[in-house]
């Protein structure tokens, strides 16, 4: 009985988990370069043989790996990546790797995210461009030109999210470990004039909102039944 009562309170314990990752994903469905969160879980094996009880573990998060769709704004100062990279950016808590690639042009000729956050190049140093010439051409490979002269190029690096990352603002991963910069990948590119949405499905995270409100609601169940178990056993097993 008292198995039953710990297996499902772990239960429990992961379906909160869950919940709060799928709603973090609702919320950002519309979120530029965002990436989903998912929680992986294994089982916990307590005991040996006929004894042996299996709970739910904590989970473990993950950053989902797809591209989200790609959409034209002509903002000339809007960039998507092609491929598996990410913008590094220089914050206060340190180097941040995105895809949201809204980017502005400061007064000092400086490229900084909405945020106001200096956009690296591929050497980790930040975008310097010439206030008076405007917006940039960009090439497919990040190179940046202003009338007719390279001046600078968009950083793009190789990131491992890994687990339990730490997000900064809405799309910023915080990158524990020096990015290492993509040099002559022909499958990695930069488009101009377009941003990349969330890799969100709306529809996909309500289905496993409802699967995780019932599977939550017969845990409970189970959580009820069990206690009743022990009342009524202590009634039977009590002094007469």
């Amino acid at each position: 009985m008292q198995d039953s009562l710990y297996v499902a309170l772990s239960s429990q314990v992961a379906l909160e988990r869950r919940l709060n990752t799928i709603a973090d994903n609702v919320a950002n469905a519309s979120t530029v370069g965002f990436r989903a969160t998912g929680v992986k879980f294994e089982d916990v094996v307590s005991g040996t043989g006929p004894r042996s009880v299996s709970f739910a573990s904590s989970g473990t998060t993950f950053m989902s790996t797809s591209n989200g769709s790609k959409v034209e704004t002509g903002n000339p100062l809007d960039f998507a990546i092609q491929g598996d990279a990410w913008f590094g950016i220089a914050t206060p808590a340190g180097t941040v790797m995105t895809r949201d690639g809204r980017f502005t042009l400061a007064n000092s000729g400086a490229l900084v995210t909405v945020e106001g956050h200096p956009v690296l190049d591929a050497g980790g140093a930040p975008i310097q461009l010439d206030p008076n010439d405007g917006p940039p051409e960009a090439g497919a490979d990040g190179t940046l030109t202003q009338d007719g002269r390279l001046v600078a190029a968009l950083g793009l690096f190789e990131f491992e999210p890994g687990a339990d990352f730490q997000r900064v603002g809405n799309s910023g991963i915080l990158a524990h470990t020096t990015p290492q910069p993509i040099v002559d990948r022909q499958d990695v590119g930069v488009a101009q004039g377009f941003v990349e949405q969330s890799n969100v499905n709306p529809m996909l995270e309500m289905m496993r909102l409802i699967q995780v409100q019932r599977t939550f609601e017969n845990m409970s169940a189970m959580i009820r039944e069990a206690g009743s178990s022990v009342d009524e056993a202590i009634k039977a097993l009590g002094p007469k």
